[in-house]
């Protein structure tokens, strides 16, 4: 099974590509799709929504999975988190999937991170995974939903 995990983010969205073979997860590939705060929203969520497009087509997943959105500091950022969640669930659509959402508590337990930060989670993401991982927390947020999803739903069909 492989799994495409998304991590929205309105400045920067990162995604990531797990495959669950023989009870093992191997990096596919991950990436962030970066926009610049300047930008008009439209451009913003357009650039998302593009990027996603062409990563998921590039790696064809068997599924998708998404963090769900959480309380904020502010609705104003609350807003642009939904904004950019829309268009990466709009994005998984269009290819064909419906993306499933996991919340971060639930992300963090299943990767050991329970209690921990984003470097926390970044760090348990590498040990799973074996490999050093290129880019912001984004990325690594974004293999840990992945992880999340795989383990999950291995579990659900054994």
């Amino acid at each position: 099974m492989v799994v495409f995990g998304i991590d929205p983010g309105s400045v920067v969205t990162g995604y990531g590509v797990v495959r669950l073979h023989r009870g093992r997860l191997h990096l596919l590939g991950a990436g962030c799709l970066r926009t610049r705060s300047s930008w008009p929203m439209g451009q913003r969520l357009q650039t998302i929504h593009e990027g996603l497009v062409a990563a998921i087509g590039q790696h064809r997943p068997d599924e998708v999975a998404i963090e769900q959105i959480f309380r904020h500091k502010s609705s104003e950022s609350a807003l642009r988190l939904g904004q950019a969640r829309g268009v990466a669930l709009l994005a998984a659509a269009q290819c064909g999937f419906e993306a499933v959402g996991y919340n971060p508590m639930v992300i963090k337990q299943s990767v050991g991170a329970s209690g921990a930060d984003k470097k926390g989670v970044a760090k348990m993401v590498q040990m799973i995974l074996g490999k050093p991982i290129e880019g912001p927390l984004d990325v690594t947020d974004a293999l840990a939903i992945a992880i999340t999803h795989a383990t999950h739903r291995s579990r659900s069909v054994a």
